[in-house]
């Protein structure tokens, strides 16, 4: 059974830094591409950042340059490094592992808050 737990949410100022941990288990960590969304109230889910199995990361543009995606796959762990976090940041963060082939599986995290306010 796929299992997603994120750690680290949490109340930060404007400016401020915060670091996003997602564990994995019941998936073969190593072969498959994870992910992390947020969602704020009245908006749909949206595409934060993005690893590939092989290392290669995308973002989506408002957080480029402030948002650091990394994966340890000695840990089955995914990151998320925030930084000069603003309070459109705001949202609940999920983790996703998704994998297209053999073993096929599109998993999600409990979700995390992130709140930015002064």
């Amino acid at each position: 059974q796929v299992q997603l737990v994120e750690y680290g949410g949490g109340l930060v100022q404007p400016g401020g830094s915060l670091r996003l941990s997602c564990a994995a288990s019941g998936i073969i960590f190593k072969i498959t591409d994870m992910g992390w969304y947020r969602q704020a109230p009245g908006k749909q889910r949206e595409l934060v950042a993005h690893i590939t199995s092989g290392g290669s990361n995308n973002y989506a543009d408002s957080v480029k340059g402030r948002f650091t995606i990394s994966r340890d796959n000695a840990k089955n762990t995914v990151y998320l490094q925030m930084n000069s976090l603003r309070p459109e940041d705001t949202a609940i963060y999920y983790c996703n592992a998704r994998r297209l082939s053999y073993p096929v599986y599109n998993a999600w995290g409990q979700g995390t808050q992130v709140t930015v306010s002064s």
